[in-house]
């Protein structure tokens, strides 16, 4: 494991309970950063700060990155606590249903929407004037493969990841003349509590379509978000960063 210097700097990773998003919180431990998971799930989230806590500084807030009051008081509680914000990863998401659009309940596509999307621009939107006020700021975007080729079969997922893409590029250009990047991963799946919200059918379809023949390992993604958090990436921003196991055609 290559040692990516985050000494001194503030993280807020949401998400990070569990799956890729706790994976990304241990590697900034390590990296000597201090780290505010920001779940919904709130014995996850404890029992999670708790294990975590032995690496380093753990700050946990419980928030529903869907709503704007809770994004706020989530970020208030994390600036009290760490003394303000360097990093964030926007990576809570939620895949709803698997079925054709035509038959998508119109409830579960706003809650994936929202989380998945409207989440990611809630996050930013509270947490970018911390960063331009300090003229430093690393942002990762947790987009996904499927915002790329869209999945069959989950339609809002797909979409909303799209959103996540041109987000994340547009939020580049906008702070591109200050010290701050802002890019996004495309991962394929990873095998996490997430494929409890997949149909075994499309779990299947998804790992047809990886030509490495395996699933994303959590420690992958890691790896790359370390690196896109550091201060050594300071040219790119903007980018869309693959983690497809070469299943991206783009």
């Amino acid at each position: 494991m290559n040692n990516i210097d985050l000494t001194g700097k503030r993280a807020v990773v949401t998400g990070g309970g569990q799956g890729i998003g706790r994976a990304i919180a241990e590697r900034f431990l390590i990296s000597g950063c201090a780290v505010s998971l920001w779940d919904c799930d709130q014995p996850l989230l404890t029992a999670t700060a708790e294990s975590l806590s032995r690496s380093g500084t753990v700050h946990a807030a419980t928030v529903d990155v869907s709503n704007v009051e809770s994004v706020r008081a989530a970020t208030d509680a994390t600036v009290r606590r760490l003394g303000g914000v360097d990093i964030l990863v926007a990576n809570a998401g939620i895949t709803g249903p698997n079925m054709k659009l035509w038959e998508y309940p119109v409830d579960s596509w706003q809650q994936v929407v929202n989380v998945c999307l409207t989440g990611v621009f809630l996050c930013c939107r509270a947490l970018v004037p911390l960063m331009i006020a300090q003229d430093y700021g690393r942002i990762v975007n947790v987009a996904s493969i499927a915002g790329k080729e869209g999945n069959p079969n989950a339609s809002a997922y797909s979409a909303a990841k799209a959103g996540v893409i041109a987000l994340t590029k547009s939020l580049g250009k906008e702070l591109a003349g200050k010290n701050i990047a802002v890019n996004c991963v495309t991962p394929a799946a990873a095998k996490t509590r997430i494929f409890d919200q997949m149909s075994q059918e499309h779990i299947d379809y998804m790992l047809a379509k990886i030509p490495r023949g395996r699933f994303l390992q959590v420690q992958e993604a890691a790896s790359m978000v370390a690196w896109l958090v550091s201060a050594e990436n300071s040219f790119t921003t903007g980018a869309v960063f693959d983690l497809s196991g070469g299943r991206a055609t783009y």
